[in-house]
């Protein structure tokens, strides 16, 4: 059976963090560690278009060397979600 697309992006993913997918345990477990992140991994055939308009628009303002962040806040939610791109958040925080 060919290996399934999601799996190969978990395994291309753990391995940019310098790890490996933890795969089927039989337990709940996450795709991935490190020593500083555990990692649910959710790959689909398309995100949402004004997620990427979002992110679009803030690289359309990225000055300098600052890092390019969208916050997503859901009404009547405490806490907000922080999006950026996988290659900067490498850049900045793991190589």
């Amino acid at each position: 059976m060919a290996d399934a697309t999601w799996k190969a992006v978990e395994r291309r993913i753990a391995r940019a963090f310098g790890t490996e997918r933890t795969g089927c345990t039989g337990q709940a477990t996450p795709d991935f560690e490190t020593e500083w992140i555990v990692a649910e991994i959710k790959h689909r055939k398309a995100l949402p278009k004004w997620l990427a308009g979002a992110l679009e628009q803030v690289l359309g303002h990225k000055r300098d060397a600052k890092l390019p962040i969208v916050i997503l806040h859901e009404k009547s939610k405490r806490d907000s979600l922080v999006l950026l791109r996988l290659s900067d958040f490498l850049s900045w925080f793991v190589r």
